[in-house]
């Protein structure tokens, strides 16, 4: 919660954790931060994971969300996990030039009331 609450950090990823064991505890440590959910993002990880480790991507709870101002993503602890949210989802988004449209240009928005 100290990094959400800095206003100079933009983004957190974390990473482990998001799976269905009794250790398996992020997306409940992270849930309760979150102002607003990223439902998009969970659903595009696992339709992408489908791809490389078939039904098995059922057992992921990858999420994201904005908390303070701040976007929060949290990715399955495997190598090619982080590596295929980063590589096709995260990158993307947090590249100015995406278009139709991207996370960066909402960030000065994300306070508004």
């Amino acid at each position: 919660s100290r990094w959400i609450a800095d206003p100079a950090i933009q983004v957190v990823i974390t990473t482990g954790g998001t799976g269905i064991t009794g250790r398996d505890g992020t997306p409940e440590a992270v849930t309760p931060l979150l102002d607003k959910t990223i439902d998009g993002f969970g659903e595009m990880f696992r339709s992408l994971s489908f791809q490389n480790i078939g039904t098995s991507t059922l057992q992921s709870r990858a999420l994201a969300g904005v908390a303070n101002g701040t976007y929060i993503f949290t990715l399955p602890g495997s190598r090619g996990a982080c590596k295929d949210g980063w590589d096709l989802l995260i990158s993307h988004q947090l590249d100015y030039r995406t278009k139709p449209c991207n996370l960066v240009e909402l960030l000065p928005r994300l306070n508004e009331t």
